[in-house]
């Protein structure tokens, strides 16, 4: 880990189009499918599927295996290209796995989908990428696609998994079964290397339309390796990631990562619910499990507690990820379940784990740890010159990344310039701003653009938020700076309150001189608004954005 970069200035240095290495052979879809069952592990559970009833569904790595061969042969017949994208909009089903990897496996370019997108968002990422080919769900289909099918001239096959009660595929669209039945049980993986392309996940832009950030199949070597060092994750372990498989968190680590890793990976179709999810973390005998704050804090307001979870004879490792983990939670984690949270920290770009609080190391709330092997951090700051400087340890500043690790993206999809504004110096510049403190640990403060600048202090929402929800009235809290003619910006506090508690202004009083012992009248919120529910992305993150512009 570097204690800091050396001043450089980038001007005349090209951003890194791919990440050092051999170029070697390399498939996704081989390596996490194939490999396992040709070292004798095809027996083994490579997806255990929870269907909406809550029925348990078997997959091995050789029905895997014998699946995505079927989808890659069912591409090869429709002549879809090698490097061309093949959409994949299929939630929490094991037909995604079978989707995806066969695409990876006839060597296209693997771009996974939101299945609550609305027609729009679908339409708008298909028409970016000039997609043919789509896989999605009967349901699916009619609810997200057909009303604007009109408005995405390059898609041509739209193939369909149908329901239990479901025979016929919709006008302009194609049984998937059929299809999978008529091709053949074995086939050639296309030959790919590291450097060839795999993976397009869409990120939403602060501006304009979504990012499509590409990734190769050299990605496979940060995921397995972040797996083991963030999860310790193991070839016994059942590992349980609950995001959804349209974002990048539910297929490097709900997906490719545990695959590659020999390990059996818990899909569950239903919805959230506390009780459900307490039986599968039990009657599944999850041993790690990745999951995001909010989830987590839904949980503790529902009553769970460690009464209700009993005993979880294999659960050893919790690790989250995409939002603020406050200590609060952290706290509640390690009294409910009986083991403590581990933060990590990563992005789209990033395409795997970066930084977090690893085996072996002290467990602190607060931090999101160190980088992993491999990874060289530095918080940094940009002079007047464009150069490329360290920040003192304790000092916030932009949060960056040495190029040239694994899974780094390789571009932004005709978007040349945006992706050569992410580097400086040799350096990726994430857009997070984080602190390293004198032990070496990371802290994230917040976007760049959520800082908040108040009478010359930079103040980290995530700071404030996480101080406030410390108070047993809180049970969640977004900060944001609002105009002031006097301080520029002041902070200004929006809390959602726990069950029990009113917002009166006694309460709004005793919260605002909480939060002045705890963070200083500097950095302490000046105002504090009560919301009935903070606004949030589908993900569970707070909108900073959203409350802005209400507080404005």
């Amino acid at each position: 880990m570097t204690r800091g970069p050396s001043s450089s200035n980038a001007a005349s240095e090209p951003a890194p189009s791919a990440a050092p290495g051999a170029g070697g052979p390399l498939n996704i879809g081989r390596e996490t499918v194939d490999r396992p069952v040709e070292r004798g592990a095809g027996a083994r559970v490579a997806i255990l599927w929870r269907d909406s009833r809550g029925k348990r569904h078997d997959i091995s790595y050789a029905d895997l295996r014998e699946a995505t061969n079927r989808v890659a042969g069912v591409l090869r017949a429709l002549d879809v290209a090698k490097g061309e994208p093949v959409f994949v909009m299929l939630g929490h089903r094991p037909e995604f796995a079978t989707a995806m990897l066969g695409a990876l496996k006839r060597g296209c370019l693997a771009a996974p989908l939101y299945p609550a997108f609305g027609p729009e968002p679908v339409a708008t990422r298909i028409n970016l990428a000039r997609g043919r080919v789509l896989i999605t769900t009967i349901d699916c289909y009619r609810r997200r696609v057909a009303p604007a099918r009109a408005a995405m001239p390059s898609l041509q096959h739209v193939l369909l998994v149908a329901g239990a009660d479901e025979a016929a595929a919709p006008a302009g669209t194609r049984l998937l079964a059929p299809l999978l039945d008529a091709a053949g049980a074995e086939c050639e993986v296309e030959p790919t290397t590291e450097d060839d392309l795999a993976l397009l996940h869409f990120t939403s832009g602060t501006t304009g339309a979504p990012k499509g950030a590409l990734h190769a199949h050299a990605a496979l070597r940060s995921h397995v390796a972040s797996a083991r060092r963030a999860f310790d994750l193991r070839a016994d372990d059942v590992f349980w990631c609950t995001a959804d498989p349209g974002w990048v968190t539910g297929t490097s680590y709900g997906l490719i990562a545990p695959l590659a890793c020999g390990a059996t990976t818990l899909v569950d179709e239903a919805d959230f619910d506390p009780g459900r999810w307490i039986e599968r973390l039990r009657g599944d005998s999850v041993s790690v499990w990745y999951t995001t704050p909010t989830a987590l804090r839904m949980m503790r307001q529902l009553g769970v507690d460690a009464s209700r979870v009993a005993s979880l004879p294999r659960l050893r490792w919790i690790a989250t990820v995409g939002e603020r983990l406050d200590p609060a939670l952290v706290a509640w984690s390690r009294a409910t379940f009986g083991v403590p949270i581990h933060d990590t920290w990563w992005q789209t770009e990033t395409g795997a784990i970066m930084i977090a609080q690893q085996p072996g190391s002290e467990v602190r709330p607060g931090p999101i740890g160190r980088p992993l092997p491999g990874v060289e951090a530095a918080v940094v700051r940009r002079n007047p010159a464009g150069v490329v400087e360290p920040v003192p340890d304790g000092q916030p500043g932009e949060l960056a990344l040495r190029a040239g690790w694994p899974s780094m993206f390789r571009g932004y999809l005709d978007d040349d310039e945006r992706y050569r504004a992410c580097f400086c110096g040799g350096w990726y510049l994430s857009g997070d701003s984080a602190r390293r403190d004198a032990a070496g640990d990371y802290w994230f403060l917040g976007r760049l653009d959520d800082v908040v600048k108040s009478s010359g202090h930079l103040v980290g929402p995530v700071e404030v938020e996480n101080a406030l929800t410390q108070h047993v009235a809180v049970a969640d809290a977004g900060v944001v700076g609002v105009p002031d003619p006097i301080a520029g910006e002041r902070v200004k506090a929006f809390v959602e309150l726990a069950p029990g508690h009113a917002p009166t202004p006694q309460l709004i009083q005793e919260l605002l001189g909480f939060a002045r012992q705890r963070l200083g009248a500097a950095i302490a919120p000046k105002e504090i608004e009560v919301l009935d529910v903070l606004p949030r992305t589908t993900s569970g993150k707070v909108l900073r954005r959203i409350l802005r512009e209400g507080a404005c």
